[in-house]
C-alpha cells in the first residue's frame, strides 16, 4: 500500500547517502521543484512490505517547445540502486561497480490540459517492473521491450507495451554504493512493440523520436495516442522491414512457457540422462558468446504467463516483459531479453559454461538426442518464425528460458561457433538445456509449415510434425503448463 506525500524541506542533508545522490541529480533537474509530490511505500521492502521500490518522485516538467517536447510529468524511482549501503536491501558490492541493481526507472507522462496534479497510476506501474527486477533479479537495459498486453493506466488506450531508453535528462551518478544510470519507460502500441522483437528496440525509439505525437525526442508517453507510427508516416513501416532484411532480429532469447521431451528414450529407461555423452575435444568458445548465452539463461526476454508482474489493479490479460508473466510478461526485451550483443559476422557463437547457469557445469554430461518434441504456449510460440527467419537465416541463435524451471531450448544455426548441436546430431541436451541445430534449408521449410502460428485463431493444441526429421513442435493452450507434469 502506498500514500501520497510531499516531501519535507531540508529533508536533503538527512537522507540515506544513496538516496541523497538521486536526489541532487533531480534538483539538478529540478531546482524550483525542491519538495516534489511522492509515492512512498508505507511498509518499506526491507521491513517486509510488498513495494520493492521506497519511494517514486513526481516532477512536472515544462517540455522544451524549441525541441517540440510538450510539458509533461516526470516520475522517478528510488530503490533498484542501493540507497543505504548497510545490506538491508542490495549486497554492496564496491563503489566502481553498479549500485545495487544499477539502475532507477524513470517515466514521462504528456501533462493533460488542466491537469494541476500528476497522475499516481505510472508509480505502480514502476512498481510493478521493479517487482519483476527483484524477483528474477534480472536487470533492464535500454532497448528492452516489456508485453505487457493491457493499457498501461486500465483505461480504453492504445498504448498497451513498454519501451525501455536512457533519459535524456538525468545523467548517470555515482554514489558511495557504487553507480546508477536512469532507465526511462516508453509506452508504445502494440504494433511498434511486435516491430521491436522482430528487429530491434533501439530501432524502434529512434524511429518514435522522429514523430512528435509518439513522442518526439524525449519521448513523452501519450496515453490519448490513437495512431501508431506506421499509420502516422507508411513510409516508416519500410525501413523496419529493410532493418529487418538486412540486420535480421537482434532479439536472442525470451523467458517462455516451453518443455521438452527426449523421444528417443523410452519412459522406463532410468538411466542417468545427464552422463550419456561427453565430447572427447569440445570445442572452444568465445568469451563474448559465453557471456551472451549466459544473459539469455539468466535474464529471460520475453514471452507469456502469469505470475512474474502483478496487475496495476484488477487482473488482467498477460503481459511479459522479456520474460513472462500473467500480466507483464518481460521480454526484454531484458527484453526481456533484448540481447545487447555486438553483431560480428554470420558466425556466432555459444558458450559452453553459461549451462552452469542452469545447473553446476561439473555435474553435467552432453548427450546426443535421436527424436525431440518441443512444447510452447502459443505466445512463444508465435515467435518461433521471428526466432527462425530474424535469427537462424541470419547465422544466430536463439533461446528460449523456461520461466517456471531450468528448463531452456536453443535453436542454433550452422553459422553457430561452439554449440555442442552439430549437424551429424543436431539435437544435443546438456542438463535441462537442450539445443536444437537446424540448417538453412530446414528453416526455409518449417516456416512454410509454421505460418498459421500468426494467426490468433489456431486451434489449441496444434501439432506440427517433421517426421524425417524427428522433430514435433505442439503448441499448448495456457493452461496446459499449470500441470507439473508439462
Amino acid at each position: 500500500m502506498e500514500e501520497l506525500r510531499p516531501s519535507g524541506p531540508g529533508i536533503a542533508a538527512l537522507l540515506p547517502p544513496g538516496l541523497h545522490a538521486i536526489y541532487q541529480e533531480c534538483k539538478r533537474l529540478y531546482s524550483d521543484q525542491p519538495n516534489p509530490l511522492q509515492v512512498t511505500a508505507i511498509v518499506k521492502y526491507w521491513l517486509g512490505g510488498p513495494d520493492p521500490l521506497d519511494y517514486i518522485s513526481m516532477y512536472r516538467n515544462p517540455g522544451s517547445p524549441a525541441q517540440d517536447v510538450p510539458e509533461h510529468w516526470h516520475y522517478v524511482s528510488f530503490g533498484l540502486s542501493d540507497l543505504y549501503g548497510d545490506n538491508r536491501v542490495h549486497e554492496f558490492t564496491g563503489v566502481e561497480g553498479p549500485s545495487g541493481f544499477g539502475f532507477e526507472l524513470t517515466f514521462r507522462l504528456r501533462r493533460e490540459t488542466g491537469e494541476t496534479a500528476p497522475p499516481t497510476w505510472p508509480a505502480e506501474l514502476m512498481q510493478g517492473l521493479a517487482r519483476y527486477v527483484f524477483q528474477s533479479e534480472n536487470t533492464l537495459c535500454s532497448g528492452d521491450h516489456v508485453s505487457w498486453h493491457s493499457p498501461l493506466d486500465n483505461s480504453e488506450s492504445r498504448i498497451q507495451h513498454m519501451l525501455l531508453t536512457e533519459d535524456p535528462q538525468l545523467q548517470p551518478v555515482r554514489t558511495p554504493f557504487g553507480t546508477v544510470a536512469f532507465l526511462q519507460i516508453v509506452g508504445v502500441c502494440t504494433e511498434e512493440l511486435q516491430a521491436a522483437q522482430q528487429w530491434n528496440g533501439q530501432g524502434i525509439l529512434e524511429l518514435l523520436r522522429t514523430v512528435p505525437v509518439a513522442g518526439g525526442s524525449w519521448l513523452i508517453t501519450d496515453m490519448r495516442r490513437g495512431e501508431t507510427i506506421f499509420e502516422s508516416d507508411p513510409h516508416l513501416q519500410e525501413r523496419v522491414d529493410k532493418g529487418i532484411a538486412t540486420d535480421g532480429s537482434n532479439l536472442s532469447g525470451v523467458s517462455a512457457k516451453c518443455a521438452w521431451v527426449d523421444l528417443s528414450r523410452p519412459p522406463e529407461d532410468e538411466e542417468d540422462s545427464r552422463s550419456i555423452y561427453l565430447e572427447t575435444h569440445p570445442r572452444r568458445l568465445s568469451d563474448k558468446d559465453t557471456e551472451q548465452i549466459r544473459e539469455v539463461l539468466r535474464r529471460g526476454l520475453e514471452m507469456n504467463t502469469k505470475p512474474i508482474l502483478p496487475p496495476i489493479s484488477s487482473p488482467k490479460p498477460q503481459q511479459q516483459i522479456g520474460m513472462n508473466h500473467d500480466r507483464a510478461q518481460l521480454v526484454q526485451s531484458v527484453g526481456h531479453f533484448q540481447s545487447k550483443q555486438t553483431e560480428r559476422t554470420r558466425k556466432d557463437s555459444l558458450e559452453s559454461e553459461s549451462s552452469a547457469a542452469i545447473v553446476p557445469h561439473e555435474l553435467i554430461r552432453t548427450r546426443q538426442l535421436e527424436s525431440v518434441h518441443l512444447k510452447f504456449n502459443q505466445e512463444s510460440g508465435t515467435l518461433i518464425p521471428l526466432s527462425l527467419r530474424g535469427r537462424l537465416l541470419h547465422g544466430r541463435h536463439f533461446t528460449y528460458k523456461s520461466i517456471t524451471g531450468d528448463t531452456a531450448i536453443t535453436f542454433v544455426s550452422t553459422g553457430v561457433e561452439g554449440a555442442f548441436a552439430t549437424e551429424e546430431h543436431p539435437y544435443a541436451a546438456h542438463g535441462p538445456w537442450l539445443q536444437i541445430l537446424l540448417n538453412e534449408e530446414f528453416v526455409e521449410r518449417m516456416l512454410e509449415d509454421l505460418e498459421d502460428l500468426a494467426s490468433q485463431e489456431v486451434k489449441l493444441p496444434k501439432e506440427y510434425s517433421w517426421p524425417e526429421k524427428k522433430l514435433k513442435i505442439t503448441i499448448l493452450p495456457e493452461s496446459a503448463f499449470d500441470s507439473p507434469l508439462q
